[in-house]
């Protein structure tokens, strides 16, 4: 998978890709990240890439030439990549868009930044993505996190083929309680069920256990 991300502030994402699965994920070659910095596709001697918006208001809007230009020279070389653009006004981003961007051979992603964008650069955006009914200063942390939550379920990432299966919001539900060693700890013990080695009953107490908990916390989610 070539990811391709288009920002200005490459310096954000040095430390977030390359450690845990991130740094696991290249070092297996099953994923390449390429950071764009979008200010050296700015316009004159001071790299301009902002501007003030017709028609007045608050802030600086993102010119439409840069982000032409970082687009069409990445695609020179991917091809079929499709363009994820970060906004507030994009679709919500959920498991289901993980696993839908996971199995895309070739991806760019364009990080927002101030007030905006000219609008004239949704031509070259395939899909709007947002994380929630919030705004950030720029799309740098909310790129960060699809493209961790995508990575991660790229077959041979993850060590165990099942984990990603377990998670939260994979089956629809929140993931059940986990426990390791000690079985007590400060008189908190492990439920007796999980030390019986009765796997079939495990997997009832789990689904209780994920149901209740989404009950509980995520009841938007229960179809029943």
């Amino acid at each position: 998978m070539n990811i391709v991300i288009i920002t200005l502030f490459p310096e954000m994402f040095g430390p977030i890709l390359g450690s845990s699965m991130m740094w696991k994920a290249q070092k297996e070659k099953l994923v390449k990240f390429q950071i764009v910095d979008l200010r050296k596709f700015g316009l004159g001697n001071r790299r301009q890439v902002d501007d003030t918006p017709y028609g007045g208001g608050a802030g600086m809007v993102l010119k439409p030439e840069p982000i032409f230009e970082a687009v069409e020279q990445t695609k020179k070389k991917l091809t079929k990549a499709k363009v994820i653009l970060m906004t507030p006004r994009g679709e919500k981003f959920t498991q289901i868009t993980a696993k839908k961007i996971s199995k895309l051979d070739e991806v760019i992603i364009i990080c927002g930044h101030y007030e905006g964008f000219d609008e004239r650069i949704m031509e070259l955006v395939d899909i709007e993505i947002s994380l929630g009914d919030f705004v950030l200063t720029g799309g740098e942390l909310p790129a960060m996190t699809i493209v961790d939550a995508a990575v991660r379920l790229i077959p041979g990432v993850l060590g165990d083929k099942q984990s990603p299966q377990d998670e939260s919001f994979s089956q629809g539900l929140l993931e059940y309680p986990q426990y390791t060693r000690p079985d007590d700890f400060r008189g908190k013990k492990v439920p007796e069920i999980l030390l019986g080695g009765n796997h079939s009953k495990i997997l009832v107490w789990r689904k209780a256990e994920a149901v209740k908990k989404t009950k509980a916390n995520r009841p938007d989610l229960l179809s029943f």
